[in-house]
């Protein structure tokens, strides 16, 4: 799988976890380890994915935060939060389908070649999906091509990265561990 394959594959597990989500729990807590946020709330965590999402178009153009953030004091969320997010879903999954990219991703923690920048941008939203999904009660699991992926472009860094404080110590897997279980174990993130 391609690693910008491996990005829709993660955008669309999110967005199934977004659209599960009920609106009465926007106000939730959620754990501090998931944001840079005071006191994050799940309507808070989306905002985030939203912001995230509006950006793919100018990462895949080349453009950066440093560049000037178009998006700084825009309401992306507005009146109905999960409809926005989707809208902002749909334009970055089609920007990817273009299959038009910059050879460089400009991160604000960094510049990285366009194979790995997609592995980051797919972590993020998989890892989200999984943890949103287990701390709401959302009937969800990664999809067999999302495991095999991310064990293809991510599982192979995890202890690199895991030095730069990108993922908690690894977890052992229980003995009967599915594929799901093994992949968030090796990447610190499983929940029973």
């Amino acid at each position: 799988m391609s690693p910008a394959t491996l990005f829709l594959h993660a955008d669309a597990a999110l967005r199934e976890v977004v659209d599960q989500l009920d609106p009465a729990d926007f106000s939730a807590s959620v754990p501090k380890e998931w944001s840079e946020l005071e006191s994050p709330t799940l309507l808070g965590i989306l905002g985030r994915h939203a912001y995230d999402e509006a950006w793919i178009p100018d990462v895949l153009a080349g453009r950066a935060v440093a560049d000037g953030d178009p998006f700084d004091e825009r309401d992306l969320l507005g009146d109905d939060p999960i409809a926005a997010y989707d809208a902002l879903n749909d334009q970055a999954a089609a920007t990817v389908r273009t299959g038009e990219t910059v050879d460089t991703f400009r991160f604000v923690y960094g510049d990285y070649p366009a194979d790995e920048g997609f592995a980051h941008l797919a972590l993020y939203r998989a890892s989200q999906a999984y943890l949103i999904a287990k701390e709401f009660g959302i009937p969800f699991h990664l999809s067999s091509d999302l495991i095999a992926g991310m064990n293809e472009h991510v599982t192979p860094h995890a202890d690199e990265w895991r030095q730069f404080g990108v993922f908690p110590p690894a977890i052992e897997p229980p003995a009967d561990a599915d594929d799901e279980t093994v992949l968030m174990c090796a990447l610190g993130y499983w929940r029973s």
